[in-house]
């Protein structure tokens, strides 16, 4: 088999040797973490009407490329790491902690509505804790993907063969292996293959495959199985069920969903600056807070049983207050009332960087006889 490095690396960059901060943010990735970043809340929103066809077909469409689509942008914004001390600062302050403080508190409110998870499983995230947990293993993987001949080979092969095997869901682990190809190509892209998703043609095919797509889900989806969209159940195991080709065959497919899909998303993301460039770079706020809202009202309120009994017009009304909730929490009054919370600096955690060296003196030959004097 030809490994897709030889097809594709022409097509991706050669990963950097050095570390470097960044300059200046992006407009065009921050405009698509504003908008995977309301599909994200539309998903998580629509959960409980799944066994609705009106919210079963849009659900489908959004997890068949929402995470997908997130992870390949981080791949790419990761693609520099090196493991330096700010490197690892930042890792802890921006992941560790959070993650820390979201599975805590959201295992807490579960089980004090359910009684589940009990004991609390801090380090087996149970629902958007996952994507943190996950965000830590790959960023400290990412030198070895880099050193790696064959590493987009080497990972869609990790992909497939997970579901195989039984993984303990320590730090999401089996949905940390299965999407880990999206991680993996997005470090090797490069702005010059963004650019080429801009032109015209290929946006009036992204706009068709994805709306074709969305028909196809609205449609056809009500006998589908939307455990296969979770990426973590071994392919024999229920509700999956399924043989070890029919397992493999069908995360294949999952995988070339997700590629195109996100590439076609991708094409059709504003370049330019504007107020979603913004509110893009505060997703990580609306990510980390707007499970707290959704199970608030699922647990006290049980707003979205009381509304499934409205149908269509339900769905409706969620989609649009879950964008309305969205908005709202990436505001920049969230992300400065939260930043201290979500984002410590923790500087009585680390050291201190050391002062950078002195370069050592050339002696000119004058200077070294008057030193041997």
């Amino acid at each position: 088999m030809v490994p897709l490095e030889s097809i594709t690396m022409s097509a991706l960059q050669p990963l950097p040797v050095m570390t470097s901060p960044p300059k200046e943010r992006v407009a065009y990735l921050d405009n698509a973490r504003y908008w995977v970043m309301l599909l994200v809340v539309i998903g998580h929103s629509l959960t409980q009407f799944t066994d609705m066809d009106s919210a079963r077909g849009v659900y489908v469409w959004i997890y068949t490329f929402h995470m997908p689509f997130f992870i390949l942008i981080s791949g790419y914004t990761a693609r520099r790491y090196m493991g330096d001390a700010r490197q690892v600062r930042r890792i802890v302050s921006t992941l560790v902690v959070p993650y820390l403080i979201v599975e805590t508190t959201l295992q807490l409110i579960m089980q004090h509505y359910t009684g589940e998870p009990d004991p609390l499983r801090i380090l087996s995230p149970q629902w958007l804790g996952w994507f943190m947990a996950a965000l830590f293993v790959w960023r400290l993987t990412t030198p070895i993907w880099r050193a790696l001949k064959y590493p987009i080979t080497t990972s869609i092969a990790i992909s497939l063969l997970v579901g195989l095997i039984e993984v303990p869901n320590v730090l999401a682990l089996p949905k940390i292996l299965g999407f880990l190809p999206f991680y993996v190509v997005g470090m090797h892209m490069n702005r010059e293959l963004f650019d080429k998703l801009a032109d015209l043609r290929i946006r009036i095919a992204s706009a068709v495959v994805l709306g074709t797509a969305f028909l196809v889900c609205y449609f056809y989806s009500a006998g589908w199985t939307t455990d296969w969209l979770l990426w973590k159940q071994r392919y024999d195991e229920d509700p999956l069920g399924a043989t070890a080709l029919e397992g493999i065959t069908q995360r294949a497919e999952l995988l070339v969903l997700g590629f195109v899909l996100t590439f076609a998303a991708l094409s059709l993301v504003p370049r330019r600056k504007s107020w979603t460039t913004r509110m893009g770079g505060r997703t990580f706020y609306c990510y980390l807070l707007h499970g707290y809202v959704i199970l608030f009202l699922q647990y006290q309120f049980e707003v979205f049983e009381k509304a499934s009994d409205h149908g269509v017009v339900a769905v409706i009304v969620t989609m649009a207050l879950a964008v309305v909730l969205a908005n709202l929490l990436m505001t920049q009054i969230v992300s400065k009332v939260f930043r201290p919370i979500f984002e410590p600096r923790l500087t009585w955690l680390f050291r201190s960087d050391p002062p950078p060296e002195k370069p050592a003196e050339e002696k000119t030959p004058e200077k070294a006889a008057a030193d041997a004097k």
